[in-house]
C-alpha cells in the first residue's frame, strides 16, 4: 500500500552513533510537536528512509515508545499517538505497595504534598458542577451497602476534588493513584475500625473538606484535608503495627 502521508518536516538522516536512541529522540519530538493524540505516524519504510536507518531500528524505537505510553501499536496498522495515560504512574505505585505495605506511608506523603494544595485550589476555583459531583460522591458514600461501594465513592470524591482544582496535571496524578488509593483506603479503614472508628466519621471528614470548598475558604479546606490525611496516617500505622505483631507471633509460634 502506498504511503500518502505528508513529508516529515525537520527530520534529518542520522549518523551511526547511538542510532536507536537518536531515532527514539526524533520520534518523541514528532509526537510532542507535530502530532495530536490519535494521529497516525508515517509508515516504517517512510520513517526509515527519511531518518536514514533500517526499518528494524524504526520498529524497535516505536516499541520503546509504546512501552512508555506514547504510542499505541496494533497488528497490521501503523502506530498511533496515544492520549495521555496515567496507568504507568499508577502501576509504579501499585507494585511498590504490593512489594512492601509500608510504602502506603510513602504514598500518603505524596498525597499530602498534592491534595492539601488541591483542596486550596478547589476552594478558589470549584464551579457548581464540580461541587455537585463531590456532593454526589459523599451521597454515594452514605448510601453504600458494602465496603467496595464505599471505598469507590471515597476515591471518586478525591478525583472530583482534583477536577475542581482546575489543574489538568493534578487531575492526571490523582487519577494515576486510583488503584493504589483504593488499596490504601481498604487498609486504612481496617486500621480505622481497629482504633474504634466507623464509616460516619470518615464521611464527616470528607464533608468538612467539601463545606470549606463551598464556603470559598482555602485555608480551612487545606487544614481539613491535612487533618483527614493525618487521621489516615494514624489508621495505616495502627494496621501496620497490628500486622507486624501478628507476624511476630507467627514467628514465635
Amino acid at each position: 500500500m502506498t504511503d500518502k502521508s505528508p513529508p516529515v518536516e525537520g527530520v534529518e538522516p542520522l549518523g551511526r552513533t547511538s542510532v536507536l536512541g537518536s531515532v527514539i529522540e526524533r520520534l518523541e519530538g514528532l509526537i510532542f510537536n507535530g502530532f495530536e493524540p490519535g494521529a497516525t505516524l508515517p509508515s516504517e519504510g517512510k520513517l526509515a528512509e527519511e531518518l536514514g536507518v533500517s526499518r528494524l531500528t524504526v520498529r524497535e524505537a516505536t516499541r520503546t515508545l509504546e512501552a512508555r505510553g506514547l504510542l499505541e501499536i496494533r497488528q497490521g496498522r501503523r502506530p498511533t499517538v496515544a492520549a495521555p495515560n496515567s496507568a504507568l504512574v499508577g502501576d509504579f505505585f501499585q507494585i511498590a505497595i504490593r512489594r512492601d505495605p509500608r510504602a502506603l506511608l510513602d504514598l500518603l506523603d505524596v498525597r499530602r504534598a498534592l491534595e492539601v494544595h488541591i483542596a486550596t485550589l478547589a476552594a478558589k476555583r470549584a464551579g457548581r458542577g464540580e461541587i455537585a459531583d463531590m456532593e454526589m460522591s459523599i451521597a454515594a458514600m452514605r448510601a453504600a451497602e458494602d465496603s467496595e461501594a464505599f471505598h469507590t465513592a471515597d476515591v471518586r470524591f478525591h478525583e472530583n476534588l482534583a477536577a475542581a482544582s482546575g489543574n489538568r496535571l493534578l487531575v492526571f496524578l490523582i487519577e494515576a493513584f486510583a488503584e493504589p488509593l483504593r488499596e490504601s483506603r481498604l487498609r486504612s479503614f481496617a486500621g480505622h475500625e481497629a482504633r474504634g472508628g466507623g464509616i460516619d466519621d470518615v464521611i464527616e471528614q470528607h464533608q468538612t473538606i467539601l463545606d470549606a470548598v463551598k464556603a470559598r475558604d482555602p485555608k480551612h479546606a487545606a487544614q481539613s484535608m491535612r487533618s483527614h490525611l493525618e487521621q489516615t496516617e494514624q489508621d495505616l500505622r495502627a494496621l501496620l503495627l497490628d500486622t507486624g505483631n501478628e507476624q511476630a507471633k507467627d514467628v514465635e509460634a
